[in-house]
């Protein structure tokens, strides 16, 4: 296959990659012990659980967007020579 005619390049899929790994790890980070009728865990409430992990998950989720976007500098020059 001719790589001027593939969409998205090796360092789109390494950033798209990178995205994934941050969604994964967000949710890690959310996951935890659950409450239960028989005792309340306050863990559900953590700093990781409520702030630091949606935070993580977002981040990921614009990396993976972004990386879809994105596109090397030699292509931009070589698509406005060929236009």
């Amino acid at each position: 296959m001719d790589k001027n005619k593939l969409a998205l390049t090796k360092t789109n899929y390494i950033m798209l990659a990178v995205g994934m790994v941050l969604i994964i790890v967000g949710l890690l980070l959310m996951s935890g012990p659950s409450c239960t009728n028989q005792c309340f865990e306050p863990d559900i409430f953590s700093v990781r659980r409520i702030k630091v992990a949606p935070i993580v998950t977002l981040a990921g989720f614009v990396e993976i967007i972004f990386a879809i976007a994105y596109r090397p500098k030699s292509e931009k020059a070589d698509s406005q020579d060929k236009a």
